[in-house]
């Protein structure tokens, strides 16, 4: 059965649960063994002294380690993107900051692609170089021998240990090969070291790209947004093959960021809408953009349907890894902040508010706002000016939230 399906269903069993149709919110603490050979047993794989053995059953233990709510989604979200395992986390932050800390140590280098998600920058260049950490960017455009020629220019080469890519780039929509960043990672790796490739897929979902696919070895997601999808949760994810998540999950036991049973639960009841949602979001995007594409007041438009082959590799990326144009748009406004934030303040059904990826439209200011504490000089390196409007297209009727822009931009420019 397809993806869709089986998120109705896949790893719960009814029988084990009353019967319930749904899975229950299992609103405990800890759990209660059979026996104490049978504790001992849940341990010593939870711990990984050892391997499960041929048809044992992952005992519960404590809500910390393992619980229903969250084994159940964990299995469901490696269908979309058909990983071996999956781990949950109580924020997208929480989720990268956890690979980050455990797939780096002090000295080591880190290679990453710029933009990022504003909190992401900060992480990285903030808070991972108190560590010891060295931090080496490229940016969209940069050709395999480009990036190599920067690594090797750094005089770090033989630290490398994690290359960290978000495509699209947020808010830019700028498209990163995920195929030739594996191969960079590969090119730098070792028989007795390794270079791994972590992808933020978050701007895509797990619908529209597979990072696995393409040669990642990790994979992302600010499980807040499109997995979410209604504003009401925070949650992460990261998936990958067993061996990875098994130190993931490691550090995330003494760490203590994975999400509680209720979010677990807020986040199976939206998986069974995902498709429907995220269907309905890309063809409302491909409408608006129709619509801003024509609009005098706005001077360019930042969106991965806009590509065409005279974009040549950009182009290329897209027909290769993405499956939809997504429902991220952002565009730059004639004028300046001014005009900007009366855009945004006259706007009626579209909510002005940072996140993504939700049931209701959400447009803000990046600028100012998600990618504030960015590098000024950076930020107008990347194009993300005072221009720049980002807006995360939602469910509505696509007709309203066109209304709703063109009534804005009208305002935009009336004194």
């Amino acid at each position: 059965m397809k993806p869709e399906s089986l998120m109705m269903s896949y790893g719960y069993k009814p029988e084990l649960s009353e019967g319930s149709v749904k899975c229950p919110i299992f609103q405990t603490s800890t759990f209660v063994f059979k026996t104490a050979e049978a504790g001992k047993a849940f341990f010593e794989v939870a711990y990984g002294l050892r391997d499960k053995r041929k048809g044992e059953e992952t005992g519960l233990i404590y809500s910390r380690i393992n619980n229903p709510d969250l084994e159940i989604l964990e299995a469901r979200l490696t269908l979309w993107d058909e990983a071996e395992d999956c781990a949950v986390f109580e924020s997208g932050m929480s989720a990268i900051t956890t690979v980050l800390f455990e797939f780096l140590k002090p000295d080591d280098m880190l290679l990453i692609s710029s933009p990022l998600y504003g909190g992401s920058d900060h992480f990285i260049k903030k808070i991972l170089t108190k560590f010891g950490i060295h931090v080496v960017e490229f940016r969209v455009g940069q050709s395999k021998n480009d990036i190599v020629k920067i690594v090797e220019s750094s005089g770090l080469a033989g630290k490398l240990a994690l290359v960290y890519i978000e495509t699209p780039a947020n808010p830019t929509n700028d498209l990163i090969d995920i195929a030739c960043s594996k191969e960079i990672a590969d090119h730098f790796s070792t028989s007795n070291r390794p270079v791994y490739l972590a992808v933020d897929n978050t701007y895509m979902g797990p619908l529209w790209q597979h990072p696995l696919k393409h040669g990642a070895d990790l994979v992302l997601y600010s499980a807040t947004k499109y997995i979410g999808g209604h504003s009401d949760v925070i949650a992460g994810a990261c998936l990958g093959s067993k061996a990875l998540l098994k130190r993931v999950k490691a550090l995330r036991t003494f760490l203590g960021n994975m999400p509680s049973p209720n979010t677990g639960w807020l986040l199976l009841r939206s998986l069974e809408t995902l498709k429907a949602r995220m269907d309905i979001q890309s063809a409302n995007a491909d409408k608006v953009v129709q619509f801003l594409n024509q609009h005098p007041l706005i001077e360019k438009v930042y969106f991965p349907g806009n590509l065409t082959a005279k974009d040549g590799v950009q182009y290329n990326i897209k027909i290769k890894q993405c499956l939809s144009n997504g429902g991220m748009i952002s565009f730059d406004i004639k004028g300046g902040e001014k005009e900007a934030f009366k855009f945004l303040n006259s706007l009626k059904l579209i909510k002005l508010a940072v996140s993504l990826g939700s049931t209701e439209s959400l447009a803000e200011h990046p600028a100012t706002m998600t990618h504030v504490d960015v590098d000024a000089e950076l930020r107008k390196k990347l194009s993300i000016t005072s221009q720049m409007i980002r807006v995360s297209v939602g469910i509505e009727n696509h007709e309203d939230i066109i209304a709703d822009i063109s009534q804005a931009l009208d305002k935009s420019v009336n004194k």
